[in-house]
């Protein structure tokens, strides 16, 4: 059993040395490429005389950005990505709370990450490649991390404005990748399609598939995600057999109906995670593509991915999708207010332990006790848990069933209402495509956003009244062309609250 992900990436680069791990548009690298590349790399960091301490990777999108965090690694140390899209603002607020000690960049990028406000050492991946292998020096630091040393660092939105760093442990990573081989038909044949922005959490899924499994990663050009044709032309010509994308992602295909043009021929997994998949979307992809497996997979940052539902082929149904059951090492609990389990059936917070659990947020020990927290269901040791703030209940078959964030229940006409219970109504409305409620907490009133065909409020709340109690209706209903979304394909609820200003 491997400790860390670059045992992986040494038993692939013995096995399979001139196969492809890692392919974009313009380059490729072979595993035995990537592991002599991310030693350079780490040699280069470890010669700092730095170990276990944050480097940032500001690169683009490229295989040269996935083997400089094997690098990173290869130091010693945990990786963590810049987008280098992102607002120099935004940058420089992650950089005082990250306080790392080298950014690792590119030519490209190098005058950009020199005006970045930090107290570290600029180093160019160029320069990085070029440096001697550590040898015997190097092995020794790699042998030293353990499953318990921190892998990578991502910052997420914070409710105080500033970015969350959600460091996750070496040990969230090789549990998931052994799940995933216990429970998929996953082999060195097959080829993941990358979607998802390096510095968003799905990602790893990729990078350590194709590590661990000794098969190729392949990253879809973003842009294709505006043409949808050339999307499944891509993942032809590229082979790709499996995916994890953002519902978002899969939704595009599906309002434009893109399968009635090229369908793909290789897809044999079809993974989501980040956000609800609408059951329309993915009743057209199993249209087309019946005998692919479907996983709808669930987890926050702080647990990566922590339950998972794998549809039964033939399954039925128009009710929402399960988040299924824990993963290998992992249980879910199901809390009340005053910590105390929940009956079967009612709804509660869910709350995560074991091995899915990140370490916590890096440089921010107060809001770690806050989410990370001491079981109420056991006093006699520490055993900790994770408060996700996502209320779900579990089914007549035990499986969870998310309901909606905690954050999005409201108080409105004197009863508690969850927004996420109206969207979920009004996903079944013919025209609408995506939908999102906000609460204007000032005027009182639940407004409703949406994107597909406008439709006449009369109409739309006739439909809704078929499915909701009078309380629960909004009392505005705001048509877009498009609905925004964040930079991770979910819906923009705070710019849509900020829009009806």
């Amino acid at each position: 059993m491997a400790a860390h992900v670059i045992d992986y990436l040494k038993a692939s680069a013995e096995a399979y040395p001139e196969k492809v791990a890692f392919a974009d548009q313009k380059n490729s690298f072979t595993f035995r490429k990537a592991e002599e590349t991310a030693r350079r790399i780490g040699s280069a960091i470890m010669n700092q005389g730095i170990v276990r301490q944050p480097v940032a990777v500001y690169m683009e999108k490229t295989v040269e950005s996935i083997v400089s965090f094997l690098g990173v690694v290869c130091s010693g140390n945990f990786y963590c990505p810049l987008d280098t899209r992102m607002p120099a603002e935004r940058i420089n607020t992650i950089l005082s709370v990250l306080k790392p000690a080298v950014i690792l960049t590119d030519q490209a990028h190098k005058e950009s990450a020199q005006q970045f406000a930090f107290e570290g050492q600029v180093l160019l991946y160029e320069e990085a490649i070029a440096a001697a292998d550590g040898g015997k020096r190097l092995d020794q630091v790699i042998s030293a991390i353990t499953e318990t040393d921190p892998l990578y660092v991502l910052f997420t939105s914070g409710s105080t404005g500033v970015p969350k760093g959600v460091l996750v442990s070496e040990r969230v990573v090789t549990n998931y990748m052994e799940w995933l081989d216990e429970t998929f038909d996953i082999s060195s044949e097959d080829v993941f399609g990358n979607q998802a922005p390096l510095y968003f959490d799905v990602s790893v899924h990729d990078i350590y598939s194709a590590l661990y499994f000794g098969a190729r990663m392949e990253i879809i050009p973003p842009s294709y995600f505006s043409f949808p044709v050339k999307l499944i032309e891509y993942m032809n010509e590229r082979k790709i057999t499996s995916f994890l994308w953002v519902p978002s992602a899969m939704g595009i295909v599906a309002k434009l109906d893109v399968f009635s043009f090229a369908v793909p021929q290789h897809l044999r997994h079809v993974m989501f995670a980040g956000e609800v998949l609408q059951r329309k979307h993915l009743d057209y992809w199993r249209r087309y593509l019946p005998h692919a497996v479907y996983a709808n997979l669930y987890g926050p940052t702080e647990t990566y991915v922590c339950t998972a539902f794998v549809m039964p082929e033939g399954m039925e149904g128009d009710g929402p999708l399960p988040i299924g059951q824990p993963i290998r090492n992992s249980q879910a609990l199901i809390l009340d207010e005053e910590g105390r389990e929940v009956a079967d059936g009612e709804e509660g917070e869910l709350c995560m332990r074991g091995s899915c659990l990140a370490i916590g947020y890096y440089g921010d020990l107060e809001r770690t006790k806050a989410s990370f927290q001491q079981n109420p269901c056991c006093s006699a040791y520490p055993d900790r848990i994770y408060r996700t703030g996502d209320l779900v209940k579990r089914d007549k078959e035990g499986q969870l069933v998310y309901l909606s964030r905690k954050d999005y229940q409201i108080k409105h006409m004197g009863y508690r209402i969850e927004l996420g219970e109206i969207e979920a109504a009004a996903d079944r409305v013919e025209g609408i495509a995506d939908c999102a409620c906000i609460y204007d907490e000032v005027k009182g009133r639940i407004i409703f956003c949406y994107d597909g065909k406008e439709l006449e409020k009369k109409s739309l709340e006739q439909e809704l009244a078929k499915r909701l109690p009078a309380y629960m209706m909004p009392s505005r209903f705001v048509y877009y062309p498009a609905l925004p979304h964040n930079a991770n394909g979910k819906i923009d609820r705070k710019k849509l609250k900020e829009m009806q200003k």
